[in-house]
């Protein structure tokens, strides 16, 4: 008999998260697919060293992504509304 093994929450949601972002890409509109693909970037970066940190809660893998895009964008790296949309699209993923 196969035994289940739960998948720990952060697992989960990285999972989540990428087939969201994923599918932004089939059917995204031009704007949607640039503001994905940017927090995509740093999701990738902050997924695995959430992995290398043996992380297991959402929250701290939020506490990353907050950091890296805060730092991001304190650096003029997009347009305040551009800013927004991505704040916007990573707080969907949090509720």
């Amino acid at each position: 008999m196969l035994e289940t093994i739960e998948q720990p929450e952060l697992t989960l949601f990285i999972d989540k998260v990428e087939k969201h972002l994923d599918s932004v890409v089939e059917h995204g509109s031009d704007q949607e697919l640039f503001i994905a693909s940017y927090l995509q970037g740093h999701f990738a970066v902050m997924a695995g060293q959430s992995q290398v940190q043996h992380m297991t809660k959402v929250s701290q893998l939020d506490q990353l992504m907050h950091t890296s895009l805060s730092q991001a964008f304190a650096n003029d790296e997009l347009v305040s509304d551009d800013q927004t949309q991505v704040w916007n699209l990573w707080h969907s993923f949090l509720n």
